[in-house]
């Protein structure tokens, strides 16, 4: 598409695009396909010019390249735009600022007298309704501090104060309401399910297929662990499911052949043949977005502290009106104390600063289910991390096999793959990665499959029972013994690895060493968290302790656990938590589920299994781990901003009442200030908490 640049600087472009006008759709089009472009870092597209902003790092050619092969018909483009975006809510929501603000100064400069005070008369009826309902249920809330003022001042003649209270009554809510919606919109988008192929059923076998090709009447299987990808009907097996992105309930249902299960459900244990009663695209985004909205996870301590202290103090300003004016008999004064309340600003604030803090942090790929969770991460001095797939890359490979038994290598592979690829974790997708390097295909020839959390796989195969799994499933739980003349080798195995186990009918047939690497950040980012005040960060594996330890000491953690059971994990978090201590636990497998449900803020990688994406509190979806350290600081600039912000308002609103108690301030002025500054506040609380040098080394 032809373009002509305005602009330019180090990193940054802007240019105007050679189209009569952009539509809402069209804008998420180009900002999603610039987005996709390798080394751009940020775009805004303005619709109404047909401008866009491209942020970008060493990659200018590339930008121009690919604007200039740009075209809104591309279906590639079309195919990156998510099926919720928030444009059309922004855009709502500004026109609806802009008419308020509009019809006001209209109002104020070209109305008569008595059209204006008509229409006040007819506004106030609204908020007096609202009061005189709080007072009919025993209720002294704000809406009774806002009916009173807008009364008295129409009472005293001063309908002018009465329309400048409900006008910045009208802008409080719709400031509230758009940054309500938007956090929950960007939420809910970031929560929506991300399933990129599913195993359907034909006849005896079962088919990896792409999602998008699973239509209504097609039959997918599910396993512990896995998603449920698409609303459908049990038509056999059974399974325990996890329905808390739905309901919020945080026990398991079981489901059995009838039941109805729900895309985006979790099965925790178990595996179930599901028949497709909806294609993709369902209704799963509304269910979310209803799920956020009624679900008390999004207030946080802080809000809760707000909002209680808020409506307390209704009756003292109430109190402290009547008090004045039976001091002075000079309602003037009077009025000062009323037209200034703390409540408005409190309520409109502190959510207002929690919410923002979410929309933010999904800037940065992290996905918060509440506002409670920032203030717990930012609280936290405990932090315990999962091994693999979170210090380490989610892609380890395999670097050796070493078989037992006389057994074929690629034999031994072939079976590996052929149970691992049936669930959801880094090193059984290292195993199937291999066994498809080499060319190996490996049909379906095993009976079912049994997963045992945190230990390992079971079949049969030519009625022999085949294992995979940790030493502990195999050697201690399953009683597998290592072949005759063969324990040298098994001792000589290199301690550098991971190990995974394969045992045919009882006895040893291979040992797959799994090459982990560490994050190349993970030791300064576990720096810059103790920096950040975490004193205590823990390791916690399955692996041998020889292995633990050596990750242990290039990361840089405080304390090292090895060879755990979920349990173990689990009972760690309950025993730092009633020794006083605020914990976050970071997982990505199954095997860490138990632990992220009993932190005080579960962190999934979103590239985990979904079981721990569905429990945890907060997911992230970059591959970054100093992920964690933008979430620390975003959690503590938030808890700055809240009790900045409670100190501002309960000052400033004080400094008012005295100065109208005084006769210093009138009454309208008095309560211009105050509703200048809530508005302010609120503004102020929906800007980024963090500098915007970190805001664009995130994206």
């Amino acid at each position: 598409m032809k373009c002509t640049i305005l602009h330019e600087s180090r990193g940054r472009i802007r240019v105007h695009l050679a189209c009569r006008a952009m539509s809402l759709r069209e804008a998420d089009v180009l900002e999603y396909y610039l987005r996709a472009v390798p080394g751009v870092v940020d775009v805004k597209v303005f619709d109404r010019t047909q401008d866009a902003v491209v942020s970008y790092q060493d990659c200018r050619a590339a930008v121009v390249q690919a604007l200039a092969a740009f075209s809104f018909q591309r279906a590639e483009a079309m195919e990156l735009v998510p099926e919720h975006t928030s444009r059309a809510l922004n855009r709502e929501f500004e026109d609806k600022l802009v008419f308020t603000v509009c019809r006001r100064m209209f109002n104020r400069l070209f109305l008569p007298v008595p059209v204006a005070t008509a229409i006040t008369l007819f506004r106030s009826v609204k908020y007096i309704r609202e009061g005189l309902k709080a007072l009919w249920h025993g209720k002294l809330s704000v809406a009774v501090l806002d009916a009173t003022a807008v009364t008295v001042s129409m009472v005293r003649g001063d309908f002018a104060t009465a329309g400048s209270v409900m006008f910045m009554l009208r802008l409080g809510e719709i400031l509230e309401e758009w940054t309500h919606k938007k956090s929950v919109a960007d939420l809910a988008g970031a929560m929506a399910l991300n399933v990129d192929k599913v195993w359907k059923k034909a006849g005896e076998t079962e088919i990896l297929v792409p999602i998008g090709e699973i239509e209504a009447g097609d039959e997918v299987v599910v396993r512990t662990g896995n998603l449920i990808p698409l609303d459908g009907k049990v038509v056999s097996g059974e399974a325990m499911v996890n329905q808390a992105s739905m309901t919020g309930e945080s026990m398991p249902v079981p489901k059995r052949e009838g039941s109805y299960v729900y895309a985006g459900t979790v099965a925790e244990e178990g595996e179930c043949v599901v028949r497709v009663e909806k294609a993709l695209g369902g209704g799963r985004y509304d269910r979310i977005v209803r799920m956020i909205e009624e679900s008390e996870k999004l207030k946080s301590t802080a809000e809760d502290k707000a909002s209680r202290l808020a409506d307390k103090l209704v009756p003292y300003t109430l109190g402290g009106t009547i008090l004045t004016y039976l001091i002075t008999r000079n309602i003037t004064k009077m009025l000062a104390v009323l037209m200034v309340d703390f409540s408005c600003a409190l309520k409109l604030s502190m959510p207002i600063a929690v919410l923002s803090a979410m929309r933010e942090s999904s800037s940065h790929h992290i996905s918060v289910k509440g506002g409670r969770f920032l203030e717990a991460v930012a609280q936290a001095n405990t932090i315990v991390f999962d091994k693999t797939g979170t210090l380490t890359y989610a892609t380890p490979k395999v670097a050796q096999i070493v078989t037992f038994g006389g057994n074929e290598e690629s034999e031994m592979l072939r079976l590996a793959a052929c149970l691992e690829e049936h669930y959801p974790h880094s090193i059984a997708n290292a195993v199937v990665a291999e066994a498809r390097d080499r060319g190996l295909t490996h049909e379906e020839y095993h009976s079912q499959v049994q997963y045992v959390v945190a230990h390992g796989i079971s079949s049969m195969v030519d009625e022999k029972t085949v294992l995979i799994g940790s030493a502990h499933f195999v050697f201690e739980d399953e009683g597998c013994r290592v072949p005759e003349d063969e324990e040298e080798k098994f001792e000589s195995l290199p301690p550098e690895y991971s190990h995974l186990y394969l045992c045919i009918a009882g006895e040893l047939a291979a040992v797959i060493c799994i090459h982990d690497p560490l994050r190349k950040e993970a030791k300064a980012a576990v720096r810059a968290l103790h920096e950040l005040g975490i004193d205590k960060v823990v390791m916690m594996t399955g692996d041998s302790r020889k292995t633990a330890e050596a990750v242990a000491a290039e990361v840089g953690v405080d304390d090292v656990y090895a060879e755990v059971l979920p349990e173990d994990k689990a009972a760690f978090v309950r025993s730092e938590k009633a020794a006083g201590r605020k914990v976050i636990m970071i997982g990505d497998g199954v095997n860490d589920s138990p632990a992220l449900s009993e932190a005080d803020a579960g962190i999934a990688i979103s590239t985990g299994a979904a079981i721990a994406r569905e429990i945890a509190d907060i997911t992230i979806s970059s591959e970054d781990l100093f992920a964690l350290v933008t979430l620390r600081s975003l959690s503590q600039e938030l808890m700055a901003r809240i009790h900045r912000n409670y100190r501002f308002i309960v000052g400033f609103n004080f400094s008012l009442i005295v100065l109208g108690v005084l006769g210093i301030l009138p009454p309208t002025t008095s309560a211009l200030l105050h509703n200048m500054s809530t508005l302010a506040i609120g503004l102020k609380s929906m800007t980024n908490l963090l500098p915007e040098s970190e805001q664009s080394s995130a994206n």
